[in-house]
């Protein structure tokens, strides 16, 4: 009887052992599909980051070259208003130096407008006063008789 029990507690004992193995194995298997899973992750991070990087150099260029063509507008429109000062027209955007170029054009209208008011207002007519006939008034008889004799002389 005592070799049943020794047995029967030897299976229990055997039983267990393959329980708790089949119990590990499976926990081992959970843990390398997490494992797996994980390195999955990891690969598409850091193929994530890589096109986060190249889209970054690109958007640098990008800026860069839309830094450069701003440059060249402002120059332009310099160039083309060149009756304002180049100090009036500014920005870091075409928006901005749009923006900048009207009211430096709206201050110089009013300016010049300001300045031909002026002027209109200051201004002599050209030549001399328009010729009359001479004033015998206040004239001595002689002095009235000479004046008609140079006036239908000359006429």
């Amino acid at each position: 009887m005592e070799n049943e029990t020794e047995a029967t507690q030897e299976t229990e004992e055997t039983r267990e052992v393959q329980r708790t193995q089949s119990t590990q194995e499976a926990l081992l298997a959970e843990k390398d599909a997490r494992i797996a899973e994980l390195e999955t992750r990891l690969s598409e991070a850091k193929q994530a980051a890589e096109s986060l990087r190249v889209v970054q150099q690109e958007g640098e260029a990008i800026s860069g070259a839309r830094d450069k063509a701003v440059s060249k507008y402002l120059e332009a429109v310099r160039a083309l208003n060149a009756g304002i000062p180049k100090e009036v027209i500014a920005g870091q955007t075409i928006e901005e130096i749009d923006a900048s170029v009207e009211k430096a054009r709206a201050i110089a209208d009013a300016v010049r407008a300001n300045l031909e008011a002026r002027a209109r207002e200051a201004r002599v007519p050209a030549g001399a006063p328009a010729r009359g006939g001479i004033s015998v008034e206040g004239l001595s008889a002689r002095e009235k008789i000479a004046a008609g004799l140079t006036q239908k002389g000359g006429a």
